[in-house]
């Protein structure tokens, strides 16, 4: 009986995505605009400093300057990782969520 309720939940999941494929091809493609979202001040102020580290010749510094430099950089890295207003969702979190709309709807 499990066997067969899952060969028809299949069969209705498997029908409901054919028809929105093809709704989608028939669609005209819409250009976005992409409207830059304002940078924060220390935000830039942190992305300069990266430039000027990037841009610095390192050749002339001695290991303890460098092992500095690249601290800096990980720290910056991290701040700015921090920074970020994303919403970030695991693997995990998007399988359950998509369980329960298919339970629920």
């Amino acid at each position: 009986m499990k066997k067969v309720t899952f060969y028809l939940m299949m069969m209705v999941l498997s029908l409901s995505v054919v028809p929105t494929q093809m709704l989608a091809a028939e669609k005209n493609p819409t250009a976005i605009a992409n409207t830059p979202k304002e940078v924060p001040a220390e935000v830039k102020v942190l992305l300069n400093r990266l430039d000027e580290i990037k841009a610095m010749d390192k050749s002339s510094l001695n290991s303890v300057e460098k092992k500095e430099l690249r601290k800096e950089v990980r720290a910056i890295k991290t701040e700015l990782r921090s920074t970020g207003n994303g919403v970030y969702l695991s693997v995990g979190a998007v399988i359950i969520v998509i369980l329960l709309l298919i339970l629920l709807l």
